[in-house]
């Protein structure tokens, strides 16, 4: 069994802007409408609670909880405080906890009490921004249509030129095609993210994203070969990656590409985007269900549900729970065309809700990601500049050729 590392709690389940991409409110799974929308503190206390066992049984040193919704700041200061002050005494003497909160950073500057309770508590923050203002505002409009991206700047710039400097985290960007990439990635430098994560669309090969065609079937590729695909989004990441990599001086972290390029290298990753590492998240939802991550939401209703809650079961029961084993099987889990790939263990099979076609078998997630195409080429060219500066170092190590 895989013990959990990652807890993330929805503690608010609505949000203040309607974003037309958004998992939660347009796919197919739309279960937030029956979930109560903050969580209760009874139920905030017994997540608490199973975190700490589920701690202390593993030997965890650290528990890394993050808060999430919806929008949850949601909840306001004083709420927020006590759901903090919950985890910290729960997690006292088992484990270091240390909590991020994700945001589409608009309350932030609306109430100034929030921020001297984060920075209480020590969370880092992470904010949604999606590059430069019309980008933004294409998408992530409040509901009465309006742009976001000037709240959004208001709160960047009291994380940025504050006393909070040190709870910015970074960006969380979602790619848009019709964007300019160079011109999206220098539009996030502007606000000084110390890392940014670039967030390929949530889809699947029965509702494909912008720019790819819908399959009737899982496509049939030789293991190893580039599909016969357009490759739209791996376009738009190499030109953020030779502008990123080219860089006099390192201007950011870009978790994708560092995943990547750690893989490539023989190491490890982190991230259910990319390699065979057993996926060490869980979910719980305002109502004390316990669940998948979220990305599974596009997927079909009900895809992230176990039938488990914060009130009739442990963390230990979800990790034995066949939904989550089938996320830590590593190559085994993969398409048979996946694991016979040379990139398997960088490109892991991609997101696991990114393999969704009802058509694939023996499970609709056992074919390739919707991004298969789109994933190798990137692959394949971080690869070629890794392996292009890999020897012209050792060329310049070994000096001139004796004469």
């Amino acid at each position: 069994m895989v013990p959990f590392r990652q807890f993330l709690l929805k503690i608010h389940s609505r949000c203040n802007l309607a974003c037309d991409y958004c998992y939660v409110y347009e796919s197919a799974d739309q279960s937030w409408r029956d979930r109560p929308r903050a969580m209760a503190p009874g139920t905030v206390l017994r997540a608490a609670a199973h975190i700490a066992e589920h701690a202390r049984t593993h030997g965890l040193r650290e528990a890394h909880v993050v808060l999430h919704g919806g929008e949850p700041l949601l909840v306001g200061a004083t709420r927020l405080d006590a759901v903090l002050r919950t985890l910290a005494e729960a997690l006292d003497g088992v484990a270091a906890l240390r909590v991020t909160l994700q945001t589409n950073g608009l309350r932030l500057a609306e109430d100034p009490a929030l921020l001297p309770v984060l920075a209480r508590h020590g969370v880092r923050i992470g904010v949604s921004l999606d590059g430069t203002e019309a980008t933004h505002d294409r998408h992530r409009r409040r509901p009465d249509g309006r742009g976001s991206h000037a709240g959004v700047a208001r709160a960047l710039r009291l994380l940025t030129d504050g006393p909070h400097r040190d709870l910015y985290a970074g960006l969380l960007c979602a790619i848009d095609l019709a964007a300019d990439p160079v011109e999206t990635y220098e539009a996030l430098l502007e606000f000084a993210p110390p890392r940014l994560n670039l967030l390929l669309p949530h889809a699947t090969w029965h509702t494909p994203p912008p720019g790819l065609p819908t399959r009737t079937t899982p496509p049939r590729t030789a293991p190893g070969a580039v599909p016969a695909e357009p490759v739209p989004y791996a376009r738009w990441l190499c030109a953020v990656f030779d502008r990123w990599y080219g860089a006099p001086r390192r201007e950011t972290g870009i978790r994708l590409f560092e995943e990547i390029m750690a893989l490539l290298l023989g190491g490890t990753a982190r991230s259910e985007a990319v390699g065979l590492t057993p996926v060490d998240l869980v979910v719980v939802e305002t109502d004390g269900t316990i669940e998948q991550a979220d990305s599974l939401k596009v997927t079909y209703p009900g895809a992230p549900a176990t039938g488990l809650d914060v009130f009739r079961h442990t963390f230990a029961d979800a990790a034995r729970h066949e939904a989550f084993r089938a996320r830590q099987r590593g190559l085994a889990g993969l398409a048979p065309v996946c694991a016979a790939c040379p990139r398997a263990a960088v490109c892991g099979g991609g997101l696991y809700a990114h393999r969704y076609h009802p058509a694939a078998a023996p499970t609709p997630f056992a074919a390739p990601s919707v991004y298969c195409a789109d994933l190798a080429v990137l692959v394949d060219h971080i690869a070629g500049r890794l392996s292009r500066d890999v020897t012209a170092t050792l060329l310049a190590a070994a000096g001139p050729a004796p004469g």
